[in-house]
This record gives structure tokens, C-alpha cells and sequence, in this order.
């Protein structure tokens, strides 16, 4: 593609967008998959919340976070380059 230029941001900037792009991915997966106790039928320790979750599953859900991050981010290049 004649124009298009890769990185349309400064370093600073890049990382700004993608930070701020992957904590917002974040609170929209941290939702996903999550059960709780009443949910599994497990029983309680006792002095646990009973709406904490039985396995929360980070790990997984900061890579699906970083995946989902660095796709909004290319788009944001995208727009950036053919907006900007």
C-alpha cells in the first residue's frame, strides 16, 4: 500500500494506546467463564465471599486480554492512517 505508514504513533504513544486498550479488553473479559461457589455447588470456607469466584482463570484471561489488546491497537493504526 503506497502511504501507509506502520507506525503512526511515537514509541511513547504506542504504548499508551496499547496499556490504556488492553485494560479496558480486561474489564470487558474478566466476566467471561466465571462461577461461583452457590454455582459449582462446593461448599464454602468458611470466611470466603460467597460471590467469589471458584477459579478465577487469570491467566488465561491476560492472554485472550493481550490478544484482544493488540487487535484493537492494530485497528487503531488502521484508523489512524486512513483517518488521521
Amino acid at each position: 500500500m503506497a502511504g501507509f505508514n506502520y507506525t503512526p504513533f511515537s514509541l511513547p504513544m504506542s504504548v499508551a494506546v496499547y496499556f490504556t486498550a488492553w485494560w479496558v479488553c480486561l474489564f470487558a473479559v474478566l466476566p467471561f467463564g466465571v462461577r461461583n461457589h452457590g454455582e459449582e455447588a462446593e461448599s464454602l470456607p468458611e470466611g470466603a465471599d460467597p460471590g467469589a469466584p471458584v477459579s478465577p482463570m487469570l491467566a488465561r484471561k491476560a492472554i485472550a486480554t493481550s490478544l484482544l489488546a493488540a487487535a484493537v491497537y492494530a485497528l487503531t493504526v488502521v484508523l489512524a492512517n486512513f483517518l488521521g
